[in-house]
Formats: structure tokens, C-alpha cells, sequence
């Protein structure tokens, strides 16, 4: 083969792209991979990992501040901010430099640019404007991610009305701060701020708060996240936008059309995020794009062939483990791996990392009936198990429901400590399709909360016990 010319070129090296292109080496195809920024994209450079590193930092911080509930001293506990937003850097520069290795250590070539599909099976790449070169390959995975959604008149502006890209690296802690939007991104900020001391207030259109979540689940995080300080304007949107010299005036309108102002130093707009469909050539080629993103079938394929697509870009739910999944689905449907299973989105996990934390999987209890199912639904509250009550974190709640006729757990729903670490143990049982009575036959460590994963399972069928 020329130098030019690869089996595989995949365009993008966020979390889908470079595993891809790892996956895609492992199998024997000579790959390259094309990236304009960062290597590891968006959620290792400025989403996912960073502010989990930025989240750490206010859970430790939070409980300083409450060390004598432990009967521990701490007196006048302070923050370093530039220190903890550098601490956030380091954590992506360490992983940035994990992904090149890993890349290198696979044999992928990584080309620095921007990639734009001129014709079937090739791809022009620029460098600030300038040519780089003309690449060839049997087969091209867009891999490009998303950006965050921008509302007309709501522009970010990098100083007062931010994205997240500039809410994780803030120069000076604004002293109030409006957050836009109580998806996973809105919350995790609103939380994160609110925890280092600033007055926070989040708007969402809908009537509350964690939208796609269960509505139960939501409203105890909402309580939750109202005793650390939060407030909440739900039902409501803001329709207009006032900038001062160094604040914001929001103009916010309820569902009746009343309105308020509200003045802040700070904004964040988390109204969600858009796929990075624009300048790639995919007009010209005739693929078919829906809402701001490709459309591909189970296995990644646009309707163009030999042009897959992979992540964000195609389609929700926008979460990182679910772009490295189906790029691996891709590239092992291409090389003819046996017994490739399609991606099943009922079955990915969602977590949100505020204090409390949240983490889902299949229905709510909401979509289950909405689709006719007949359900049992099991509870079980952190104040009911030792583990949580030792650690000081007894607020919160474990909820299960299964199809009443059959067993098969349709969701499993979570609200409180160490939640995001303890949603994987169901979302094991619901790929390998486990009824409610190998669920009860599984032994759970103790003390442990995972406990309570058993406990609310038992619930749903009248035998708790320590309820």
C-alpha cells in the first residue's frame, strides 16, 4: 500500500475513535486516524474525566467542611482555585498522553488536521488552512463528536455566558452563577459550584429537574441538591440575555409567560450538545443526516457504502462508553469478526457525578407503563443499610422495576453515594437477561451498599427484610 492509502481511516480520536482505531489494528488492518485538537476528544480533554477531576475536589472540600459530623477537626477549610483547576489539567494531560502512547503502541498512524471527504473513500486533510495530504481508505468511520447546542440570543461568549469548556478552568469563583439546563452537564456544574460556595441557580424547561431520569429518582436528587444550597426555577426558560461589564442579567419566563430578572456574574448554557456534522463533505457524497446527526444502521453504516459513523455524531445517547461500544461493533462488523452483536441502547448506562450522584439503566418507571407493561416495582433507602449509615451518606435510594409476567428487570433507577460505581452490577444482569429469581439467589457482600441492589429486588416481591 501507498502511504496514503489504509484500510481503515477513522476521523476523530475522542473515545470512539481511538478505540476504534486500537480494535481496528488488533484485527490486522493498517489504520490511521485523523484529529484536528486533542487525542482522546472531548471527553477526556474537557468532559467526562476533567470534571470528575474538578467533582473530587468539592466532594473533599464538602467534607472538610462537615469534619466534625466524622469527629474530625478542620478549621476554616479554604480552596486554592488555581490549584484545583490545574489538578483538572494535569488529570487530562496524564490521559491525553495515554491515548498517544496507546495509539503508537498499535501501530496507528495519527494524522494532526482537519478531515473533509472529497470522494468516495478519500478524505483531503488541511492544518490551519494548508494542505497536508489526500487519504485513501476502503473504509472511513466519522468519528467527530458534538459541541454544545447554542440558543439564539444565549450565545456563549467565553466571559459571561459559558460552556463548559470555560466553566472547567474559571480564573476567579464567580460569587453567583445561573446554570441553564438540568441535564447531567448542568447539574454536575451546578453541583460542583454550589459545593465550593457559590450561590447557584439552575432554569429547565420542563417541570423538573434529571429530564430523562425517573421522575421519583429526580425529585429526591432534588431535595438533595436543595440542602446543599442549589435552587431550582423548573417549567421555566430564559428569553432574554442582558450583558453588563462583568454580569448577566437573565430575563426568565414561565410556562403562564410571567417574567422575572435575575442578575448573576456568571451563566452556564447546558441546553445540550449538537453532532460536528458541518464542513466534512457529506452533502456532496449524499449521506443521510437526521437532527444534526448521520444516520447509520446497528452496525454504524450510512447509507453511503464504505462510510460508517460512530458516537455522538450519530445520534443519542451522547455518552462516551456508548461511542467506544459501537465503534467496536463497527470496525468488528467490517473485518467479519463471528457472532457480532448490535448495540442494544436499552441496556447503556447514565450517570450523573453531583453530590448526590445518579446512575439509571433501562426504563423508568414512567416509560415502562407508557409502553403497557406490567410491572413490580422494588425500593430500598439508604437509611435502611449499615454501610451508608457508617459512611454519614443515609440519604438516598435504590429502585428496581421488573415485568410483573416474566422477571426480566426492565430498569433499575439510583439516587445517592457511590451510585455510578453500583448501576454496573445491573446493567451485567440485564445483558445476560436475569430474571428477579437469580437476582435473589446472588449473594451480596456485607456491609457493602450494593446490599441494597439485593434488598430492592426483594422488595419487589414482598420478601425485604430489613425494611
Amino acid at each position: 500500500m501507498s502511504d496514503n492509502k489504509y484500510d481503515v481511516l477513522i476521523i476523530g480520536a475522542g473515545p470512539g475513535g481511538y478505540v476504534t482505531a486500537i480494535r481496528a489494528a488488533q484485527l490486522g488492518f493498517k489504520v490511521a486516524v485523523v484529529e484536528e485538537k486533542h487525542l482522546g476528544g472531548i471527553c477526556l480533554n474537557w468532559g467526562c474525566i476533567p470534571t470528575k477531576a474538578l467533582l473530587r475536589s468539592s466532594e473533599i472540600y464538602h467534607y472538610i467542611e462537615n469534619a466534625s459530623a466524622y469527629g474530625l477537626g478542620a478549621e476554616k477549610p479554604s480552596y486554592d482555585l488555581k490549584a484545583v483547576v490545574k489538578r483538572s489539567r494535569d488529570v487530562s494531560k496524564r490521559l491525553n498522553s495515554g491515548v498517544g502512547h496507546l495509539l503508537k503502541k498499535n501501530k496507528v498512524t495519527v494524522i494532526d488536521g482537519r478531515a473533509t471527504l472529497t470522494a468516495k473513500n478519500t478524505a483531503a486533510v488541511t492544518k490551519d488552512g494548508k494542505p497536508v495530504g489526500t487519504y485513501q481508505a476502503d473504509h472511513i468511520i466519522i468519528a467527530t463528536g458534538a459541541r454544545p447546542r447554542a440558543l439564539p440570543g444565549m450565545e456563549p461568549d467565553g466571559k459571561l455566558i459559558w460552556t463548559y469548556f470555560e466553566a472547567m478552568v474559571p480564573e476567579t469563583m464567580p460569587k453567583s452563577l445561573l446554570v441553564v439546563g438540568s441535564g447531567a452537564i448542568g447539574i454536575e456544574f451546578a453541583s460542583f459550584y454550589a459545593t465550593m460556595g457559590v450561590d447557584v441557580t439552575v432554569v429547565e424547561i420542563v417541570d423538573r429537574i434529571l429530564p430523562v431520569e425517573d421522575k421519583e429518582i429526580a425529585k429526591i436528587a432534588q431535595k438533595q441538591l436543595e440542602r446543599a444550597g442549589l435552587k431550582f426555577i423548573t417549567g421555566a426558560k430564559v428569553s432574554g440575555v442582558k450583558k453588563a461589564a462583568n454580569a448577566v442579567t437573565a430575563t426568565i419566563e414561565d410556562a403562564k409567560g410571567a417574567k422575572t430578572e435575575m442578575t448573576v456574574d456568571r451563566m452556564i448554557s447546558a441546553v445540550g450538545v449538537v453532532g460536528n456534522i458541518e464542513d466534512l463533505g457529506l452533502e456532496a457524497l449524499g449521506v443521510k443526516t437526521d437532527r444534526g446527526c448521520v444516520v447509520i444502521d446497528e452496525y454504524g453504516r450510512t447509507n453511503v457504502p464504505g462510510l460508517y459513523a460512530i458516537g455522538d455524531v450519530a445520534g443519542p445517547p451522547m455518552l462516551a462508553h456508548k461511542a467506544e461500544h459501537e465503534g467496536v461493533v463497527c470496525i468488528e462488523k467490517i473485518a467479519g469478526v463471528k457472532d457480532v452483536h448490535p448495540l442494544n441502547k436499552g441496556a447503556i448506562p447514565g450517570c450523573t457525578y453531583c453530590h448526590p450522584q445518579v446512575a439509571s439503566v433501562g426504563l423508568t418507571e414512567e416509560a415502562a407503563k407508557e409502553a403497557g407493561r406490567e410491572v413490580k416495582i422494588g425500593r430500598f433507602p439508604f437509611v435502611g443499610n449499615g454501610k451508608a449509615i457508617a459512611l454519614g451518606e443515609d440519604q438516598g435510594l435504590v429502585k428496581t422495576i421488573f415485568d410483573a409476567k416474566t422477571g426480566q428487570l426492565l430498569g433499575a433507577h439510583m439516587v445517592g453515594a457511590e451510585v455510578t460505581e453500583l448501576i454496573q452490577g445491573y446493567v451485567v444482569a440485564m445483558t445476560l437477561e436475569t430474571t428477579e429469581a437469580e437476582l435473589m439467589h446472588t449473594v451480596f457482600p456485607h456491609p457493602t451498599l450494593s446490599e441494597m441492589m439485593h434488598e430492592s429486588v426483594l422488595d419487589a416481591y414482598g420478601r425485604v427484610i430489613h425494611m
